[in-house]
């Protein structure tokens, strides 16, 4: 019992720390329909703020909405 509540102590930790680099202001996309005819759902992204390194898809960093981690390098 005590390594769960170890465990899920530390996942909690890594998330918060991870949740503080993220953009907070964010804007909601409409779906489309690209010209190949593929779909495009909505989606949530962090406003343009002249950085990368606090998108939802930047490595270290976490999206909010989906749980998913980051994966791409900031080119800045």
């Amino acid at each position: 019992m005590k390594k769960l509540v170890l465990t899920v102590s530390l996942m909690f930790a890594a998330t918060s720390a991870q949740a503080q680099w993220t953009n907070p202001n964010t804007h909601t996309s409409s779906g489309y329909t690209r010209s190949n005819g593929t779909c495009v759902q909505p989606y949530v992204a962090t406003n343009p703020n002249g950085t990368q390194r606090d998108n939802f898809s930047s490595t270290g960093n976490t999206n909010p909405y989906t749980g998913a981690a980051g994966h791409r390098t900031p080119r800045y």
